[in-house]
């Protein structure tokens, strides 16, 4: 008996094969995997986990695939780093960081839904696999595939930050620029995917690609030693990774791995492109799309997909969604640079911005553990940050230069 039952829809729960389908073809509503966790159970212990590959693929028995993992072999288990200088700063004395920006192999959390959709496919038997991305998928999906033998195409909005352009081209897929933001670019692979068959995996995939994100909460769990952490901030796109992340943690307790699970699930959004934090603070249950006009556009979507749900799960949880403004973003890049050492791009500038929001209204106690996600590597939006970090200093190849330029910094 497969350990996947097959794909459920969210709304009706009406139920579908283990296939490439992602919509409920009577409601429309978005579908998921569902899993035989009465097998699961039988199958999975912490014993078992330690003992796995230090990659995702230690929590196999809660991933959707039904053979040997074949792609992002090396993906996952990143750090999870107790932040003690930035901690202290925000008053929270058990504060840790979640460093996926070092994640491989394109430095972000991306890799790890990937690298499941991408085994998926291969199980599927499809031999092009292809996705609409803001920058961070389109990276991963490109490096994946090229390692993995597919054909890839990725579309991409055209104003794009050039690093992530270059992640793309540097693995030779078909890159294609489209004039529009995401929600442009989405909307039209939709129609692309009904017309040629390929793995889009952020939508006829997307059930499986999703299922991804849920190895963040079960390696944070692990690193607490078998505990889910008082809180989370999540940083949020289209909703699904803070999604995945909850039900990531309620599968480790229905399982047994965790107990006392009480996580407050918190979620942050960049000002110009907030929508899920709008209606959360209007306590609405409709999501009014926008036009997106933040730098965090690896978060840039008007219309996301899972922002319902991840407002239900912050309200379930007595959790806040957030929203900071391009300059706070800016600050949270430098302030987690500076104190910790770890250099993010725009949305961990978000997620920290949003940390430090937070714990200034006093959400974060100082002796409750919080998890901050940090989701992708700086390198990769440094036009972002550039004029917000000073230029060095000039001096001529002798000591007397380099004194009196001290002595100026010291005056």
């Amino acid at each position: 008996m497969s350990k996947i039952k097959g794909l459920v829809c969210k709304e009706c729960k009406k139920t579908y094969p283990a296939e490439a389908v992602h919509v409920c073809e009577f409601c429309f509503g978005p579908l998921e995997v569902a899993y035989n966790y009465d097998q699961i159970h039988t199958k999975i212990s912490k014993e078992k986990i330690l003992n796995g590959p230090l990659s995702l693929w230690r929590y196999e028995d809660l991933l959707p695939i039904e053979s040997t993992p074949t792609v992002g072999l090396h993906t996952g288990f990143t750090p999870m780093v107790h932040a003690k200088n930035l901690g202290p700063k925000l008053g929270l004395d058990y504060l840790y960081i979640k460093n996926d920006s070092v994640n491989p192999p394109t430095l972000s959390f991306k890799d790890r839904v990937v690298a499941v959709a991408l085994t998926r496919a291969k199980e599927l038997g499809f031999d092009t696999v292809a996705c609409a991305s803001t920058g961070n998928l389109a990276n991963s999906v490109s490096a994946n595939a090229a390692e993995a033998n597919f054909k890839c195409f990725v579309f991409i909005p055209s104003d794009l930050e050039s690093g992530k352009i270059l992640g793309n081209l540097v693995y030779n897929p078909r890159v294609v620029a489209v004039e529009g933001n995401y929600d442009d670019v989405n909307r039209l692979c939709s129609e692309i995917a009904g017309e040629y068959p390929w793995a889009f995996v952020n939508i006829n995939l997307r059930p499986y690609y999703s299922e991804g994100s849920k190895t963040l909460a079960y390696e944070t769990a692990e690193a607490l030693n078998w505990r889910a952490p008082d809180h989370v901030v999540v940083p949020i796109a289209s909703g699904s990774l803070l999604t995945k992340i909850y039900k990531g943690f309620h599968e480790f307790e229905r399982l047994g791995l965790i107990s006392d699970l009480t996580t407050q699930i918190h979620g942050a959004q960049a000002l110009g492109c907030s929508p899920v934090a709008t209606a959360f603070k209007k306590k609405s249950d409709f999501i009014q799309p926008v036009k997106p006009d933040t730098i965090a556009k690896s978060l840039a979507i008007g219309n996301p997909a899972d922002g319902f749900y991840a407002i239900k799960i912050a309200q379930e949880t007595d959790g806040i969604i957030e929203s900071v403004t391009d300059e706070e973003i800016i600050g949270g890049i430098k302030l987690l640079a500076e104190n910790e050492g770890i250099f993010t791009e725009t949305a961990g500038g978000v997620t920290v911005a949003v940390l430090k929001k937070l714990a200034t209204q006093g959400v974060l106690k100082k002796g409750a553990s919080v998890v901050a996600y940090i989701t992708g590597n700086g390198l990769k939006t440094q036009e972002a940050i550039a004029p917000a970090v000073g230029a060095p200093s000039l001096i001529q190849p002798n000591l007397a230069s380099f004194q009196q330029t001290l002595k100026k910094e010291r005056q």
